[in-house]
């Protein structure tokens, strides 16, 4: 294998390495987003019938 047939070969995984890499982050992202989403939903859940009822007087 010559030189520049190696030197292509490792610029392509480095590539498809910091391709990887960027996927994984912005996966993590929305995983924490999500997480927070239900995190939010469940401490919103602590009062079920807040809110539910209107007491009026006539």
């Amino acid at each position: 294998m010559d030189i520049a047939r190696l030197s292509t070969a490792m610029s392509q995984a480095n590539v498809q390495q910091q391709v990887s890499l960027s996927v994984m982050s912005k996966t993590m992202d929305q995983a924490e987003m999500q997480g927070d989403g239900l995190i939010e939903m469940m401490e919103k859940s602590t009062h079920p019938y807040l809110g539910q009822s209107i007491d009026m007087q006539a």
